[in-house]
């Protein structure tokens, strides 16, 4: 037995969601930027020694162990926020129509687009959750009383991280720009419409 999102009584609007606009892109954002800044900051903490006359020429009252705070309480945000991120890009995935005859850029269908962003999503959840057990871990435990909290290798995979997140990000992209999921504007212009009529 199927059903329907008819059948669950939710009212899609013209982007096929039930609210306005897509919520995805936001939690994207905030997910992006709390982790963005919990690798530089540790790397700006790790690089400190070299840093400090900079620090000291700018008058900025800079202490390394703020800048791994910093860091450390980014990424347990990233990490919380994340969750949210993905369930909600799940629930707007499910309420997409992908079009057919249509490739990206990177020569995928939007069905597997579909699929590679969703499984990435899940994938870098279950990383970014992982990499904050393990900077739990470095703070707390392995490196609490060293003047560095985090390893190199903590940061290598970080900056890993970093690239993987913006391929996952340009797939999220590709469904709303190329192939128009949950974009009326993309939607419209395809059909030979113009957009700017549904603001009159």
């Amino acid at each position: 037995m199927t059903i329907q999102i008819a059948d669950l009584g939710i009212k899609l609007g013209a982007n096929r969601l039930p609210y306005e606009m897509p919520i995805h892109p936001q939690f994207v954002h905030l997910t992006l930027g709390l982790f963005i800044i919990a690798i530089t900051f540790d790397i700006v903490a790790t690089l400190f020694p070299l840093e400090r006359p900079i620090f000291k020429f700018l008058a900025l009252p800079t202490l390394r162990t703020g800048l791994f705070e910093v860091g450390w309480y980014n990424l347990v945000a990233a990490a919380i926020i994340t969750i949210f991120t993905v369930a909600i890009g799940f629930f707007e995935l499910m309420l997409a129509t992908a079009p057919t005859g249509i490739q990206s850029l990177w020569g995928l269908n939007a069905e597997q687009t579909m699929l590679w962003h969703g499984l990435g999503g899940i994938l870098l959840l279950g990383a970014i959750t992982g990499m904050t057990v393990w900077r739990g871990l470095q703070r707390y435990r392995w490196r609490k009383d060293a003047a560095r909290e985090v390893q190199w290798s903590y940061l290598m995979v970080g900056i890993v991280m970093l690239g993987l997140l913006y391929l996952h990000g340009t797939l999220g992209s590709q469904l709303g720009d190329e192939f128009g999921i949950h974009n009326t504007a993309v939607s419209l212009i395809r059909q030979g419409q113009d957009p700017n009529l549904l603001l009159k």
